[in-house]
């Protein structure tokens, strides 16, 4: 009896380990194409301002990348934003980039250089509007900013495209009705702090760690943006049917919010390259992406919205053949 049942525990061992194999197998299936060598070489990525989510995405996102290709260098730049971030990969100055969705078919719209050029990666996760002012200001609607000292965002930031558009359809000329200034999320909160400005604009992920840390010594408060105002922002032209009615949820920045959800509107953020990036080199990278987004996502809490299921959905961008094979290689 006890050979029978030794010849059984080898029997249900090697089931085991077979068991093991398999899914190891597939597990590496899951993280790395089998029998490829990793890309490698140089690429260019555009982020964004420092202390804005763009640039800690980007900056988590070479650490990934270096883990699934250790021969590919990958070179971070700062930009304003959204708008630089599109020109600079249509015109090839960037290989990758993150950019919002109005900003990218803003770009699309006025025949911006190498507009024909541009390809989706993924969709990665929403930007909400903030629109910040101190906790006792008597600016309580976008109407209000009229007369006062408002931070649009740099030039050629998505902040300033959408605050241009905010304040358009308050009957604000953002030239003329107020005094504008440049500031984005880096020096915006700082000065808002000192009382050199009334209010500041910034689009980006929640949370953004610079209105984090702003909350941490200084009142503020978001003024609302409600469904009935973004019905109306709808009305200046195609670009702006990228905005969607929202609320921010009321734990994204605690004791600025006293618990309470704020009306806003949001924006989705996509991965962008170019046409003529090797499609090998784009699988990859869209590979990392995807099964990346939980160790980013425990220090950029917005990358955790990336989902396989949604990132497909590159909207204004058709997807780059890389991506496509990626997706397709997953899918159920």
């Amino acid at each position: 009896m006890s050979k029978v049942l030794s010849r059984i525990g080898r029997r249900r061992a090697l089931q085991g380990a077979a068991a093991g194999f398999v899914a190891f197998g597939l597990l590496l299936w899951w993280l790395l194409p089998l029998g490829e060598e990793p890309p490698s070489g140089t690429i260019t990525f555009s982020t964004g301002t420092p202390r804005g989510v763009y640039q800690r995405y980007g900056t988590l996102l070479r650490t990934e990348l270096s883990k699934d290709m250790p021969n590919l260098e990958v070179q971070l730049m700062t930009s304003d934003g959204s708008q630089e971030n599109v020109a600079r990969v249509a015109t090839g100055e960037v290989d990758f980039t993150i950019a919002a969705a109005d900003a990218v078919e803003t770009y699309e719209l006025n025949n911006g250089p190498g507009a024909d050029r541009l390809r989706g990666v993924a969709r990665l996760y929403d930007d909400y509007v903030h629109l910040v002012v101190p906790r006792g200001s008597d600016i309580q609607s976008v109407a209000d900013l009229r007369d006062r000292r408002v931070a649009i965002g740099p030039p050629r930031s998505g902040v300033r495209l959408i605050a241009t558009r905010v304040l358009k359809t308050a009957g604000i000329d953002a030239q003329r009705d107020i005094t504008p200034l440049s500031d984005g999320i880096d020096t915006g909160p700082s000065r808002l702090k000192r009382g050199e400005i009334d209010a500041f604009f910034w689009s980006g992920g929640l949370p953004t760690d610079g209105l984090k840390q702003l909350a941490d010594t200084f009142d503020f408060r978001f003024v609302p943006i409600d469904a009935d105002f973004v019905s109306e922002l709808h009305r200046q032209g195609r670009a702006t049917h990228y905005y969607r009615s929202t609320n921010m949820p009321e734990s994204a920045y605690g004791t600025a919010q006293n618990g309470a959800t704020v009306p806003t509107m949001a924006v989705s953020n996509v991965l962008i390259t170019r046409k003529d990036m090797d499609p090998e080199l784009i699988e990859w990278l869209t590979r990392t992406v995807i099964k990346s987004r939980d160790g980013i996502g425990a220090h950029v809490h917005s990358a955790q919205l990336v989902d396989l299921r949604t990132a497909i959905y590159t909207d204004p961008l058709p997807l780059h053949e890389g991506a496509r094979r990626y997706y397709r290689s997953v899918k159920p």
